[in-house]
C-alpha cells in the first residue's frame, strides 16, 4: 500500500524488501491512488529494489476504488488515463520491473466503470491489464481486453445462521473455480492470479471510512488457503499475498512501520511478524516462506529447523465493549474463540497449547506441518512448548497479551507471537 508508505526513505524500502526477499517473496504489487507525493514513493521503491541485488520484481496495481482516484477520474476524463500510463512508461525498462511473456505487468483493483473518457468501457481500457474485475459478466464483456484476472474473493460475509458449516469452505479453491474455466474459455493465452490472506478486520466509523465488519479467518485461514492453491498450482500463474502492510484491514504480514489509515486502534500493538526484540521474518511470514516454497516447486519440504506461530484475539467475540463509539463491526458473531497454532517440525514432537495454568492440550506432531487449535477464555494468554526426546525445543510465551473480558474499544484484528 504506497498510501501507507508516506514517511517512507529508500532505507525503509531496502529493509522492506529484503525481508520480503528472504520470506520467500518475488516482489510487489504497489497499489498506489493519485496522490501527488505517490510519485516518489514509487520511485523510492525502485530505487531501493535495485540496490537490493536480489531481483526482486516491482508493478503497479492502480487502486481503482481509492477515493481520490474515484473524484480525480470522475472530474478529468480527459485526461485520466495519463496517470496510469506515466507510471507505466517511466519504469517499463527498469530492471526490476515485473515483466510477463514479454509485457509490462499492470494490474487494478475494481475499474469496471473506467471508461477513461471514451464511449464504453471496453474501448476505455486500451491498455491491457490483469484486472480485479468486480461483477460475473466481467469475463464476456472484457474479452478481447485484458490478458488475465486478480481475485481477491478468498473470504466469506457468511451470517451467524450458517457459520457451523463453513469450516469446509475457509480456504478452500471455491472462489476460483468461476474464474480459472471462464478465462480458459476466453480468446488467447489468459493469467489467472490468486490470492491468499491471513485475515480482515476494520473498524472505521461513518465520519472516516464507514468500514466495520470482519470476515471469517478462522480455522488456519492462510495454511489453509495456501495449502488449496498447492493443490491447483498447475491452473494458478501468481499468488497475491494480501497484504504486506494494509493496516486498516489487519491483513498485514509486514512489520508495523510507515503511516497508518487511522488504525492505531487495533493495529498498535498486535504485531503480525511475531517479533522477538529486532528479529523480523517471524510469525505470518515464517508461513509465507513454507508454503510459498511449496507453491514454487511442487513439494512441501521438511524444515530444517522447529518453528511454532500461535495467534489470537485481543478479546472475546461476544464481549462488550465499554467505549467504543463506532459499534460492533458486522458478523463479530462467526468467529470462534480460539487460540490457533502452526507447527512447522523437523521430526516428530510433543506440542503443548496452554491458555493458563490450568487450561492446557497436548498434541503429539509428525515432521511438517500440523494445524492445531485451543479454546481461549477471558483471562487466558498463549503459551506453546515443542519438545522431542525430553529436552524443550521451543517454549514460547506471550509476553504482552490478555484474552480481554471488558474491552475498551472493539478488535478483532489478531495478536501473532512466534518462536525466533
Amino acid at each position: 500500500m504506497i498510501g501507507n508508505s508516506y514517511p517512507y526513505t529508500v532505507d525503509n524500502w531496502l529493509s522492506d524488501i529484503l525481508l520480503a526477499h528472504s520470506s520467500g517473496i518475488d516482489g510487489f504489487a504497489l497499489n498506489v491512488g493519485v496522490d501527488s507525493w505517490q510519485p516518489s514513493q514509487v520511485a523510492n521503491a525502485y530505487q531501493a529494489a535495485l540496490q537490493s541485488e536480489t531481483g526482486f520484481k516491482l508493478f503497479m496495481s492502480f487502486d481503482m476504488t481509492e477515493s481520490s482516484f474515484v473524484q480525480f477520474f470522475a472530474l478529468h476524463p480527459s485526461s485520466n488515463a495519463a496517470t496510469l500510463r506515466t507510471y507505466i512508461t517511466t519504469y517499463a525498462t527498469h530492471p526490476n520491473q515485473l515483466l510477463y511473456n514479454g509485457r509490462v505487468m499492470a494490474s487494478t483493483f475494481s475499474g469496471q466503470t473506467c471508461t477513461f473518457g471514451q464511449g464504453s468501457v471496453t474501448s476505455g481500457w486500451s491498455t491491457q491489464f490483469v484486472q480485479k474485475l468486480t461483477g460475473s459478466s466481467a469475463f464476456n464483456t472484457y474479452s478481447g481486453v485484458i490478458n488475465g484476472m486478480f481475485n481477491s474473493q478468498l473470504h466469506f460475509g457468511i451470517s451467524s445462521a450458517v457459520s457451523s458449516l463453513l469450516s469446509n469452505y475457509i480456504g478452500s479453491t471455491t472462489p476460483d473455480e468461476t474464474y480459472i474455466p471462464s478465462l480458459a474459455a476466453m480468446s488467447g493465452s489468459q493469467t489467472y492470479m490468486a490470492a491468499v490472506s491471513p485475515w480482515f478486520f476494520t473498524h472505521y466509523g461513518p465520519s472516516t471510512y464507514n468500514k466495520n465488519w470482519i470476515y471469517l479467518s478462522d480455522d488456519h485461514l492462510y495454511a489453509t488457503r495456501w495449502e488449496s492453491l498447492i493443490n491447483i498450482r498447475d491452473q494458478v500463474d501468481f499468488v497475491q499475498v494480501i497484504s504486506w502492510n494494509d493496516f486498516g484491514e489487519s491483513h498485514y504480514v509486514g512489520p508495523i512501520e510507515g503511516a497508518q489509515p487511522m488504525s492505531q486502534a487495533w493495529v498498535d500493538g498486535n504485531d503480525h511478524t511475531g517479533t522477538h526484540s529486532l528479529v523480523y521474518a517471524d510469525g505470518w511470514l515464517n508461513l509465507t516462506s513454507y508454503y510459498a516454497s511449496a507453491f514454487k516447486t511442487g513439494t512441501y519440504s521438511t524444515p530444517t529447523k522447529d518453528q511454532l506461530i500461535m495467534w489470537s484475539r485481543p478479546h472475546p467475540a461476544l464481549a462488550s465493549a465499554s467505549d467504543d463509539m463506532v459499534g460492533r463491526p458486522t458478523n463479530y458473531q462467526i468467529t470462534s474463540d480460539n487460540v490457533w497454532a502452526v507447527v512447522l517440525a523437523t521430526s516428530p514432537a510433543t506440542v503443548v497449547l496452554s491458555t493458563s495454568s490450568s487450561q492446557s492440550q497436548t498434541f503429539k506432531v509428525t515432521a511438517g506441518v500440523s494445524k492445531l487449535a485451543v479454546p481461549i477464555k477471558s483471562g487466558g494468554t498463549m503459551r506453546g512448548t515443542l519438545t522431542r526426546g525430553g529436552q524443550t525445543v521451543i517454549d514460547l510465551q506471550a509476553t504482552n497479551f490478555t484474552f480481554q473480558a471488558k474491552p475498551t474499544t472493539y478488535n478483532f484484528n489478531a495478536h501473532v507471537i512466534a518462536s525466533p
